[in-house]
């Protein structure tokens, strides 16, 4: 007998399906995978690409960068005479009748931790104070509207000996919501 061809297996209909899913899957995956070395060795390389090392170095960075100024702010604090931190410069400026004189121009000093720690909190304590002050007269106006709302509740809900409704109550706020309304349409014209 001869030997079958792959041709051979096509015309009589592929004896075996999962040869032919082998072949397709090879060609889509773009032929056979890696070996065990080569995946343990591509594995052990690093490519120095690793997001959260790279977030926490930064971090590292700034908090470093953050004392390193907060170390120079405490250092010109407790030497503020020292030539070495006052920057001095040398100008020559021309007055008004044409000499030239020399003059010193310090730099400005930066205020102190404690001035802008003492600001702030002077601000914070001045907006607490107006924030409790809008607490305060909101809680007034709300108790006032309730007292007012219940008297009228209170005479909205009288009864006469027999059960029926007083009705002198009734009429008076009817009278003051049309003088109310009236009041309104009458600043809405003007």
């Amino acid at each position: 007998m001869k030997p079958r061809d792959s041709k051979d297996e096509e015309k009589v209909g592929n004896t075996n399906p999962f040869s032919m899913k082998k072949k397709k899957n090879m060609q889509r995956l773009g032929g056979t995978g890696l070996s065990l070395e080569a995946f343990a060795n591509a594995k052990s390389v690093n490519n120095h690409h690793n997001p959260a090392f790279k977030k926490k170095q930064r971090e590292f960075y700034k908090n470093a960068k953050c004392v390193n100024k907060y170390k120079k702010s405490v250092k010109q604090l407790s030497h503020p005479n020292d030539v070495s931190s006052a920057a001095v410069r040398h100008v020559e400026s021309q007055t008004e009748d044409g000499s030239k004189k020399n003059t010193k121009n310090k730099k400005k000093k930066k205020p102190t931790m404690e001035i802008l720690y003492e600001k702030k909190r002077e601000e914070e304590e001045k907006a607490r104070i107006e924030r409790e002050a809008m607490i305060k007269a909101k809680k007034e106006g709300r108790e006032k509207a309730e007292a007012r709302r219940k008297s009228t509740r209170d005479k909205m809900f009288k009864k006469t000996r027999y059960g029926q409704p007083v009705m002198k109550y009734r009429i008076e706020h009817l009278l003051e919501t049309i003088q109310g309304s009236g009041k309104n349409s009458v600043d809405k014209n003007t």
